[in-house]
């Protein structure tokens, strides 16, 4: 069976569709990039939330068996404004940039403006550094793009995307050879994600040497990852050093 979706992204028509059917694959895509996501979101023999990447070609379309390095196959890690956010899809650990552009409002109203991410959350991370850190981004515009197409609805992208932020706002760029990844809850602390491992391996293996993570304590502390450097951090405030903020007014 094939059916459409709501502008929301939810089944058209009575729910009874999807209790029929023992998997719903999602078929995702931008028409203006040439690779196309295959998501599953109901499987009664497998996890949900697993996704397949395929890219257009001559032949048609054809899988991609590495997509955290189609995602990141342009970027330039010289730029301020841009995080690479080591993310999961169901077990697939994928590799994403996170980019922001902080300019000033020629409006009465600052616009926030975002593809491939929740609002509600990047008003959020933008409530929480305001109020937690002392930055301030009333007086700007702020634009989030979640680069290649791609949606991301975890949480743990949070923290890439307070960095890509700070990075933009204060014209310093995220170290080239970094990934980030954390939760950030509303009193500034940044809480650990699942599978951290899983996503630092996916990052060595694409050459990133450091990563910015949420601080792991006790027995939750695993074996470091080989030729992974950490900073450990576990509150937001901890990003301020790394962008050189003595200007703003931290907010102890």
């Amino acid at each position: 069976l094939v059916g459409h979706v709501t502008k929301e992204g939810t089944i058209t028509g009575p729910r009874v569709l999807e209790h029929m059917v023992d998997t719903v694959l999602y078929f995702e895509g931008d028409r203006s990039h040439q690779f196309r996501i295959l998501r599953s979101v109901k499987n009664r023999f497998g996890p949900t939330d697993e996704i397949g990447v395929f890219e257009m070609e001559e032949q048609g379309l054809m899988e991609v068996h590495n997509p955290s390095a189609l995602f990141l196959a342009d970027r330039h890690g010289d730029t301020s404004g841009a995080a690479v956010f080591a993310g999961l899809e169901g077990t697939r650990p994928v590799l994403v940039e996170v980019q922001a552009l902080v300019a000033p409002s020629s409006y009465g109203t600052p616009r926030r403006a975002v593809i491939g991410w929740d609002s509600g959350r990047l008003a959020m991370v933008l409530a929480v550094l305001e109020a937690r850190c002392g930055v301030t981004f009333g007086n700007n515009d702020v634009y989030l793009n979640v680069a290649g197409g791609l949606k991301v609805t975890e949480p743990a992208a949070d923290l890439a995307v307070a960095a890509a932020l700070l990075s933009s706002l204060t014209g310093v760029p995220v170290p080239a050879e970094a990934v980030v990844f954390g939760e950030i809850g509303l009193s500034g602390e940044v809480r650990r994600v699942a599978q951290p491992e899983l996503r630092l391996k996916e990052a060595a293996k694409l050459g990133f040497s450091q990563a910015i993570l949420p601080k792991i304590e006790g027995n939750a502390k695993t074996k470091p990852t080989s030729g992974i450097g950490r900073t450990e951090i576990n509150r937001l405030s901890g990003l301020l050093p790394l962008f050189q903020t003595e200007n703003m007014d931290k907010r102890k």
